[in-house]
């Protein structure tokens, strides 16, 4: 029993440290409307930074530059695709690329670097909590704060702006917005909130892994869809609860299928496989509907 608890309580942190970065990918994906694939650049380039400037004391600043970092990386694919007018996709790709030669760097050209018996973000509650809880309250603290201040910057003029960019560009030029400000901004929102995450997972896991981006994109959408189509988008709000229970079933999900021995290496396929499953619900649903109708 006692193990079962701890599965899923590490299920549950995993999955709110990753809706940090599914919140993210909802912001360039569902509010600007641009699979961003930089994400899986920035993602480990927050892991990088963190991991660096907490293996020298300081933990606290690593999870602050690796937001800045993270976006700093949104605004390079922004620029790319708004004045180079590079195609959306091949920016991301491009960042993404150059991004792994950069974290790379930013570890001292070391594939990972380990934390192990150095202070982080989670050390100072370990003395205070009970053993293996000490560090859900931090984390939840941390996705609170970014899901109110995302909240509400949606709702004030320049959110609305960055919204309607997303809805319907021509309107917003049409409107005097700079729409291509407002992409730059969106992304380097989006990949603030990815690198945010993966500054939380490298002190949560006590370690960096220069590949360990791969897939995130994938991830992050499968947290987003899973959630929207269990759960529903009727309101903003409904919006990033959805996100949130989508990214801790998602991990909830792939913790049941490694105890029933499925293998660690077709984890990606299992994710691909969820998205497909989930994008389809709606298309099986209208043509059920369909149906019936005719019969």
């Amino acid at each position: 029993m006692l193990g079962v608890m701890t599965l899923a309580l590490g299920a549950v942190e995993l999955g709110l440290i990753y809706a940090i970065m599914s919140m993210g990918v909802f912001v360039s994906f569902r509010i600007l409307d641009i699979p961003d694939l930089t994400i899986d650049g920035s993602f480990i380039l927050g892991c990088a930074v963190s991991a660096i400037l907490t293996y020298h004391g300081h933990p606290i600043l690593g999870i602050v530059l690796s937001i800045l970092a993270g976006a700093l990386a949104g605004m390079v694919t922004g620029f790319l695709q708004t004045k180079l007018k590079v195609q959306v996709i091949l920016a991301g790709i491009l960042t993404m690329t150059a991004l792994y030669s950069i974290n790379l760097h930013v570890m001292g050209n070391k594939p990972n670097v380990t934390l192990l018996n150095v202070d982080t973000i989670f050390t100072f509650l370990e003395d205070k909590l009970p053993q293996n809880s000490y560090r859900l309250p931090v984390i939840t603290v941390i996705l609170l704060l970014v899901c109110s201040i995302l909240f509400w910057f949606l709702k004030t003029q320049i959110g609305m702006s960055l919204r309607a960019t997303g809805d319907n560009e021509d309107m917003v030029r049409a409107s005097s917005i700079n729409s291509e400000a407002m992409k730059i901004m969106g992304l380097a929102i989006a990949n603030a909130f990815v690198a945010l995450s993966g500054a939380v997972l490298a002190q949560y896991q006590s370690f960096s892994d220069a590949n360990g981006g791969t897939g995130t994109m994938v991830i992050g959408l499968a947290s987003v869809i899973v959630g929207e189509a269990i759960f529903g988008r009727r309101s903003m709000l409904m919006c990033f609860i959805s996100v949130v229970l989508g990214s801790v079933l998602y991990r909830a999900l792939l913790t049941i299928a490694l105890q029933i021995g499925l293998p660690s290496s077709d984890l990606k396929l299992l994710s691909a496989i969820l998205v497909i499953i989930a994008i389809s619900v709606p298309v099986v649903k209208n043509a059920l509907s369909r149906l019936a109708t005719r019969r």
